[in-house]
């Protein structure tokens, strides 16, 4: 049996060319699901295209798009990715209405599940987003030091 091919949204809150966090995971998001054989388009806001998911990434900036998206389509599975702010910078223990909105709920690493409030813990799911090395290149740890690598969108919030 082989996988039903559906057409998967993903919205975003970042400017369009620029290179935050939000908008880098979309595309390298949309690229992961189209070589799973999936029709995937990337949108900063919900044009109201047709698409059997939609993705929202970031609960409270792409909430617009979720909620016109969910009055229009009710029953269709909506997917909210916590990507940071969302999660942990919120001022109470009051669910975003995004992740509200959520058939289902992403967290990008396992402390954020504690993060979440409790009443839609058990809608959400961990991925672990992942980068594979080159070929050819061959990672050997320097015993002698201890280095570390930041990747991310390093601002003060």
């Amino acid at each position: 049996m082989s996988a039903r091919r559906i057409t998967i949204g993903i919205v975003h809150p970042a400017p369009p060319r620029s290179h935050t966090g939000n908008r880098v995971t979309a595309l390298r998001w949309a690229t992961l699901l189209r070589r799973l054989g999936h029709r995937v388009f990337v949108e900063r806001h919900w044009s109201g295209r047709d698409c059997d998911v939609l993705v929202g990434l970031h609960a409270d900036k792409t909430l617009a798009s979720l909620e016109t998206f969910r009055a229009a389509h009710p029953d269709a599975p909506l997917i909210v990715a916590g990507t940071g702010t969302d999660i942990y910078d919120s001022a109470s223990d009051a669910v975003s209405p995004g992740f509200a909105l959520a058939t289902r709920i992403v967290v990008l690493q396992a402390q954020a599940l504690a993060a979440l409030p409790a009443e839609v813990r058990g809608r959400s799911r961990v991925i672990h987003q992942s980068v594979c090395p080159p070929a050819g290149l061959e990672c050997r740890p320097d015993l002698e030091t201890f280095d570390v690598a930041v990747l991310a969108s390093l601002r003060a919030v």
